[in-house]
């Protein structure tokens, strides 16, 4: 049997558009699809021809997570691996983000920041053998 991979993750955002052309300008991804979803709320599916996020908007106003951490099922963050981290870096602080809780550790780097919703992010990059 092939292993199975990760094809993709959902999560609410106010604002699918916005966050989905963050990840067009930071990671060079597209737009897959984007239409009308659920209960009359609103997806776009960015990501590459493998994997990709799913951005969802409902119709009603989202409320704020103050802590995903200590709620069942919540999101603590979305790992994306990328080659040149220092690039990514450079990029992020160009749209007005803080990076933050930079690491370095065998195999690679990695660095976390938040976007203008709320929705952590951490990149890493690995060190090629």
């Amino acid at each position: 049997m092939k292993q199975a991979q990760l094809e993709h993750v959902n999560y609410s955002t106010p604002d699918p558009i916005k966050t989905a052309q963050l990840s067009v300008d930071l990671f060079d991804w597209k737009i897959r699809w984007q239409g009308t979803a659920m209960e009359t709320g609103f997806s776009v599916h960015v990501g590459n021809e493998a994997q990709y996020i799913a951005l969802y908007c409902p119709a009603e106003p989202l409320t704020a997570l103050r802590d995903p951490h200590g709620v069942k099922g919540g999101l603590n963050h979305i790992g994306i691996c990328v080659s040149d981290i220092d690039e990514t870096e450079a990029k992020v602080k160009m749209m007005g983000f803080t990076p933050y809780s930079h690491g370095d550790y065998e195999p690679g780097r990695r660095f976390y920041f938040t976007d203008g919703d709320g929705t952590e992010f951490e990149i890493v990059s690995y060190d090629a053998d």
